[in-house]
């Protein structure tokens, strides 16, 4: 059984489907049954909705990409990836 802790720290990796089946379920499960869980879910997948098509919408500012460039130590390509 997955804990709110455990499932409030695996919110991220879980919305990125990134998880095992099995943590999938047990967070899936943990969900349906913590409301205070469930609401920190919704606003973590309506905030990556939002940024999302703010960033899809929206041209990037001049400089910004050799900002994030300098924060991550490494070369980010022109989709946005880091490689």
């Amino acid at each position: 059984m997955t804990d709110c802790n455990e499932t409030l720290r695996e919110l991220e990796t879980f919305l990125d489907n990134e998880l095992s089946d099995g943590a999938r379920g047990a967070i899936h499960v943990h969900l349906e049954a913590c409301t205070d869980c469930l609401q920190a879910f919704d606003f973590h997948a309506e905030l990556r909705s939002v940024i999302a098509a703010k960033c899809h919408n929206d041209e990037m500012p001049p400089g910004l990409l050799s900002r994030i460039e300098k924060c991550f130590g490494e070369d980010i390509d022109g989709d946005g990836r880091i490689g």
